[in-house]
């Protein structure tokens, strides 16, 4: 009964109440087969499923002020769509070219100089203590208007760039994921998080899932146009498809494998919102995310013993220095391992 979205128990009549709609009525029949004796006949024009409740409410973000010469972040705009760059990089781009030439406003693009980019860029490091990442997006921004929309590559040619902090990543224990699975009841929302841990894969990865792409006859989950708009291949659990087998009976999704109440992709806020309460029922590691879960999942077969270059290909990464990271986080031989100290005579 706690699967089903929507249901509360009511103390005073000591009874379930559940959403009248058609996949209620499904989800009983799947999980009480032959026991149900409707004491009415169910009415055939009841909705699919009930409108969805927002689990959390944004306040609406603000219109961004245009600059001055904005005609040159449409240009900027142009060019990463021409170069085929995902909306995100687009948007952010965008964001930090704008700020910058709003912060010399009255100067045209063309005519900031090198000097002019550095002092930018040192401002915002100095007053805002910007982290290496953002300082990173900004000059690619920058780099990008000025080597690829106007003809003035000097002004970009050997841009400072920040060394990267090596931070390694947030892991779940087994015993954590399994916990934060376990708290999770909702049929749907289970199957989202579950596919993430046991194919690694990232959250925009399982939202564009579609039903094709589940292979259970090659034990495979096919990962189309992930990040660098490269395909791959990854593992099915079994465990796992045998709960989206129940997810499909019940929900009966049309194209996308998880879909909104309204149709189309399942929203990425609201795989956040049941990771966090999932989370916080659990009792895990408050700092993890969603993405923790694909850090755990190659960290846990690098301690089973697979090797470096599968786990390498399942994650996609094009770069095995990437992947090379979890080795810092295993900690598989460390029970052979023991201080000098243990063996001073102290």
């Amino acid at each position: 009964m706690k699967g089903i979205r929507r249901r509360r128990w009511d103390a005073e009549m000591n009874v379930w109440k559940v959403p009248y709609t058609k996949l209620t009525l499904r989800f009983l029949e799947k999980y009480f087969p032959g026991l149900l004796d409707w004491t009415f006949e169910p009415s055939a024009d009841i909705p699919e499923r009930l409108p969805e409740l927002p689990i959390h409410s944004y306040p609406a973000k603000a219109t961004e002020t245009p600059a001055k010469y904005e005609e040159a972040v449409t240009a900027l705009e142009q060019c990463l769509m021409l170069k085929r760059y995902s909306w995100r990089t687009v948007k952010a781009y965008k964001n930090c070219f704008r700020q910058f030439i709003r912060h010399y406003n009255e100067i045209k693009p063309s005519q900031i100089t090198r000097r002019q980019i550095d002092d930018y860029v040192a401002g915002l490091i100095r007053e805002k203590n910007i982290s290496e990442s953002y300082q990173n997006q900004i000059l690619s921004a920058i780099r990008m208007f000025y080597a690829e929309v106007i003809p003035q590559e000097h002004k970009v040619q050997g841009l400072l760039r920040p060394k990267r902090p090596e931070k390694l990543p947030h892991v779940l224990t087994e015993d954590e994921v399994s916990r934060l699975l376990k708290a999770v009841d909702n049929l749907k929302h289970r199957c989202i998080l579950m596919m993430i841990y046991s194919a690694g894969l990232r959250l925009g990865e399982v939202l564009h899932l579609k039903m094709t792409d589940v292979q259970p006859e090659h034990n495979r989950i096919f990962v189309r146009e992930a990040k660098g708009k490269k395909d791959r291949c990854t593992i099915l659990s079994d465990k796992a498809w045998a709960l989206v087998h129940e997810y499909l009976d019940v929900y009966r999704p049309i194209e996308w494998l998880f879909e909104g109440v309204n149709g189309g992709k399942y929203g990425e806020r609201s795989v956040q919102a049941i990771f966090s309460q999932a989370k916080a029922k659990s009792k895990i590691n408050p700092s993890a995310t969603v993405h923790t879960l694909r850090h755990s999942f190659a960290t846990h077969l690098l301690e089973k013993g697979v090797d470096l270059r599968y786990i390498q290909e399942l994650l996609g990464h094009e770069s095995s220095k990437t992947t090379e990271i979890y080795t810092h986080i295993t900690k598989k031989g460390w029970d052979k391992i023991k201080s000098p100290l243990d063996d001073l005579d102290i």
